[in-house]
Order: C-alpha cells, then structure tokens, then sequence
C-alpha cells in the first residue's frame, strides 16, 4: 500500500488541511526550504561517497605490509645478542 492508492479527493482533502495549518504564504516558503534541504543532502551525500572512493584508493595504492614468521623474529633476536 503506496501513495499510489490514495485518491485524488484524498489529496485535495490532505492539501486542504496543509493550507488551513500553514496558510496559503507559507506553503512556497516551505517548499523552498524543503527543496534547499534535499540539494543539501544529496550534495553531501556525494560528497562521502567521493571522499570514500579516494580513501578506498589510498589503501590499494599503500604496498603490503611486510609479514614476519616466527623464523624470522629468532633470527633478529639472535642476530642482536651477538
């Protein structure tokens, strides 16, 4: 069940209601500021997604970190005592 199932003497009682709250001037002033709104969260929203794209290539370009076995570790100890 969607928007899609109300009717359109539903929407006009809905729009009805929205005027008496708000009144007929406020009504393009909310609009503008719910437009500004979404502008906002959209241009936020890709700006994360760019600033985690750049970090996800951060990593792959970082070469791998060395990896140390057991061998090698008694090797350097030893090699530090002598």
């Amino acid at each position: 069940m969607g928007l899609s199932s109300i009717g359109p003497g539903q929407w006009l009682i809905i729009l009805l209601i929205i005027v008496l709250l708000f009144g007929a001037k406020k009504i393009p002033e909310l609009a503008k500021g719910l437009g500004k709104g979404i502008k906002t969260f959209k241009s936020e929203m890709s700006n994360d997604e760019d600033e985690a794209n750049k970090n996800s290539a951060k990593l792959e370009e970082k070469p791998d970190a060395k990896v140390f076995t057991s061998d090698e570790g008694i090797k350097s100890d030893e090699q530090k005592k002598a």
